[in-house]
């Protein structure tokens, strides 16, 4: 988790006053978005672009949708490699 808010996949975390980081809905909710994101093969570059837009507003909305929507045809094609593959070995 210190690794995603270092890189800037997540947006950075509240603190305690002691200094420890205190994780509310909103950052388990980051978490569990690039989570999915990762195990689904997405780019560690690709979400923090979409991390550094999300920050900046609705204004880049538009630029948002635009990412994930390219990383989505990134996975169709990737599944119907997969698939072919599968095809092959059950050959």
């Amino acid at each position: 988790l210190r690794y995603y808010e270092r890189v800037g996949l997540i947006p950075p975390v509240k603190r305690k006053e002691s200094g420890i980081r205190d994780y509310d809905e909103e950052d388990i909710k980051w978490v569990e978005f690039i989570k999915c994101m990762r195990n689904a093969g997405l780019t560690i570059d690709a979400l923090i672009e979409y991390t550094t837009l999300f920050t900046e507003g609705d204004r880049t909305l538009e630029a948002r949708k635009n990412i994930l929507a390219d990383e989505k045809q990134r996975l169709i094609e990737k599944r119907k490699e997969i698939d072919e593959t599968i095809k092959r070995l059950n050959q």
